[in-house]
């Protein structure tokens, strides 16, 4: 579990139990979404592809867009993945490489789906550097979410399916990478972040290693 969930869950609990000192039934609400929140903020272990070139998913979701933006005036491919309440909120390194940059950037809180949130939302614009390649991840809140948390220092090196921050809530993550890469997922997909891979890179690609777990 994240930490996040353990204090949201104790001051729950906490709340729950000066209820029940005065009325117990009404205690049962506070227990429940103290329950829920504990639940929401889990972090299962996932196995991480070991297969050269393999860009994995940031987040777990639902591909809901496979499209082309641009970048410095070049065009890339551009994947969005939505979370719903449901769904794990762990963000994870789609590469292995080093953090180039992170900019974090105040905005709206629009309903994630829509294609406006990717510009106007909050959000957290990361670039990550490596195997050859440069992908962008994007941490954007939702209607819900309110707080994108970032554990990561521009600098630092990370493994690819590393886990690299959250956000709390729905919200929706998007990758965008070089055209160079074959997609292997569609509109509608189901995927998992740091498990499932979103595209392989044929270019650059680097000496095969063994499988890894991050736990």
């Amino acid at each position: 579990m994240v930490r996040d969930g353990i204090y949201y869950g104790i001051g729950l609990l906490l709340v729950a139990a000066v209820v029940a000192y005065f009325t117990v039934w009404l205690a049962v609400a506070p227990l429940l979404v103290a329950a829920f929140v504990m639940w929401f903020f889990r972090d299962p272990t996932r196995t991480i592809p070991a297969e050269p070139g393999a860009l994995v998913s940031p987040a777990d979701g639902k591909v809901t867009d496979v499209g082309v933006c641009s970048v410095d005036g070049a065009p890339h491919t551009r994947i969005s993945i939505f979370l719903n309440v449901f769904d794990v909120h762990v963000n994870r390194s789609p590469i292995g490489g080093v953090i180039r940059s992170a900019d974090y950037r105040k905005g709206k809180f629009l309903n994630a789906m829509a294609t406006a949130s990717a510009e106007d939302n909050e959000q957290n614009i990361v670039t990550v550097e490596g195997e050859g390649q440069k992908v962008v991840f994007k941490q954007i809140a939702g209607l819900i979410a309110r707080r994108i948390v970032f554990t990561k220092r521009i600098g630092e090196s990370v493994g690819r399916g590393e886990r690299v921050g959250l956000i709390k809530f729905g919200s929706r993550t998007d990758v965008i990478f070089s055209r160079d890469a074959q997609v292997v997922v569609k509109i509608g997909d189901r995927v998992k972040g740091g498990s499932s891979v979103l595209a392989r890179f044929t270019n650059n690609v680097p000496t095969p290693q063994k499988g890894s777990r991050n736990d």
